[in-house]
């Protein structure tokens, strides 16, 4: 599942907007300090190896409060940067180079640090036909930047939130009547979107594939189990499996088969990338 442009677009200016009100409110105090008319150049460096992520928030986010700036990009979304590289470059007031550093840098941060664990997850997934997915276990407002930060890392992206797809669990089954009865009234509510089931049991399954489930997640299944459940299912559905994966079994995981695997670690336990600005003499 990809993100319409539409919505990426909206996603990054309601988040630039967020990040200046939040950071300058009705003024960038400490920049007054730099005379009006002074010019400045700056170079942004990364301290650790990273998988860029974030150029789209930066170009917006200089685009909205000062599109006089000029911005030089050594590195693209995806490319792999090693630390003391450089990311970009900036020209242009001093004042406003200094009031957009550390938002433009707190996008790259997080979403760079979204985009190199992915990338090392998927590493592990080498050798299988297994893809990954991330999960709604986002932070709250920026779902669609970490989202696109997890496909910049070569992962992919579960639905993006409650309106595109189906993930029918206990609650919503016991709501429904039954497997069959939520499978059956989710294709009537919204036709050709996905629907995906979790399932705890053999039976649960049985009852999924019967009901045509597009996706059916394994939660909790051991490895014997879900490889079973792979030749059960013979290509009747996609399985997902959920829950209890970490890096020190995510290929055993793979190897049974299973067509994805989804990971809340990839967008809600990630450590910021540490990357600097520097005024050039």
């Amino acid at each position: 599942m990809s993100i319409p442009a539409s919505l990426l677009e909206q996603s990054i200016q309601i988040n630039i907007q967020q990040a200046l009100q939040e950071d300058i409110g009705d003024a960038d105090i400490t920049a007054l300090l730099s005379p009006e008319d002074e010019q400045a150049t700056a170079t942004i460096i990364t301290r650790e190896d990273m998988i860029l992520a974030g150029q789209p928030w930066v170009n917006a986010l200089i685009q909205a409060y000062d599109p006089s700036i000029e911005i030089t990009w050594l590195k693209n979304d995806g490319d792999f940067v090693k630390a003391n590289e450089t990311i970009y470059k900036l020209a242009g007031s001093a004042r406003s180079l200094l009031t957009v550093e550390r938002p433009a840098l707190n996008f790259v941060q997080t979403l760079s640090a979204v985009a190199t664990k992915t990338a090392e997850y998927v590493k592990y997934l080498d050798g299988t036909h297994t893809k990954l997915l991330d999960t709604r276990k986002t932070l709250p407002g920026l779902r669609i930047a970490q989202k696109y930060a997890v496909a910049v890392g070569g992962g992919q992206n579960h639905r993006l939130g409650l309106f595109d797809a189906f993930l029918i669990k206990e609650n919503h089954i016991m709501a429904a009547g039954g497997i069959a009865q939520a499978i059956a009234k989710a294709h009537q509510i919204a036709p050709g979107k996905p629907v995906e089931v979790e399932v705890e049991t053999w039976e649960e399954l049985d009852q999924a594939i019967e009901a045509k489930a597009d996706i059916v997640m394994l939660d909790n299944f051991s490895q014997q189990q879900m490889i079973d459940a792979v030749k059960h299912v013979a290509g009747r559905c996609k399985l997902e499996a959920s829950g209890n994966i970490t890096l020190d079994n995510l290929n055993e995981v793979a190897q049974t088969g299973v067509d994805y695997i989804s990971m809340g670690v990839l967008t809600k336990d990630v450590k910021a990338i540490d990357l600097s600005m520097r005024f050039n003499a």
